[in-house]
């Protein structure tokens, strides 16, 4: 393999708010970088809707929601008269329209309500259960859209199995002609049951964590020969923190999802990475 995986079409959620339209103006950034499309979905809920409201009040939400797609749908092209912008109404509630709309190669984009804690790096509840469903990528845009950028994609990296993680990332640093950075964190209150007693214990304790990244930075390197790799690990008893701290030097942050949705949309974050 010579180059990533194929990137796809970026799905942004639209609803009206200042967050969304921030994560709608990234995609549509996104969609450029790619050479692709932009595709806007709006999730009316109109399904669930019609088991209450009167068939005048589901054309308002469906004329609403027209009307919001195709005023953001304007805005974008302000910005980017050439990228070609398609819209969606879905009669789902935004999480299943977002899911639906997208195929398992393409990427959602959904904005961040910022809750403090973990969730000041990731996820509102939509972006929570978006993420937790979603066999598609799901980036989760926060911060301010005008703050300079870092020049750096940071991939969370917990063992070989995380290659693909660091696959997707690679595509995007290359994407931005930015550097990509490895960065394995482990908890120190793991391991605090098993008591290391010998100093030679304790030093191949470290370096099975340094091989678990460098092993996929080898592969990464491989595969981007023209793509700048830095590798980084980190011993902390808040992994969450020390992600929450190195995002804030990065453009984008790629982590991989947990393999069962339940834990994630109880812990939202670092999954497998």
């Amino acid at each position: 393999m010579t180059h990533g995986p194929e990137l796809g079409t970026v799905v942004a959620g639209v609803d009206g708010s200042r967050s969304a339209e921030r994560a709608v103006f990234w995609a549509a950034a996104e969609a450029v970088r790619r050479e692709g499309t932009l595709h806007l979905v709006h999730g009316a809920d109109t399904d669930s809707r019609m088991l209450y409201a009167s068939m005048y009040a589901i054309e308002r939400i469906r004329r609403a929601g027209r009307d919001l797609l195709e005023e953001t749908a304007a805005k974008v092209a302000e910005r980017h008269p050439g990228l070609h912008v398609s819209t969606d109404l879905s009669p789902h509630e935004p999480v299943a329209g977002l899911q639906a709309a997208a195929a398992d190669s393409e990427t959602i984009v959904v904005g961040s309500c910022g809750l403090g804690g973990f969730e000041s790096l990731m996820l509102g509840s939509v972006g929570l259960k978006v993420a937790a469903g979603a066999k598609a990528p799901v980036v989760v845009v926060r911060g301010d859209e005008n703050s300079a950028g870092a020049g750096v994609v940071l991939a969370a990296i917990r063992d070989e199995h995380d290659v693909e993680c660091a696959r997707y990332a690679a595509s995007e640093a290359e994407l931005r002609r930015s550097s990509l950075r490895l960065l394995h964190v482990w908890n120190v209150l793991e391991s605090v049951a098993e008591s290391v007693t010998v100093l030679d214990d304790a030093d191949e304790g470290v370096q099975v964590h340094i091989r678990r990244v460098t092993s996929v930075a080898h592969r990464i390197r491989d595969e981007f020969p023209a793509l700048s790799v830095h590798v980084d690990t980190e011993k902390s008893s808040s992994v969450a923190g020390v992600m929450v701290e190195a995002s804030r030097h990065a453009d984008l942050l790629v982590m991989g999802r947990t393999a069962h949705p339940r834990i994630l949309r109880a812990h939202p974050g670092l999954g497998d990475a």
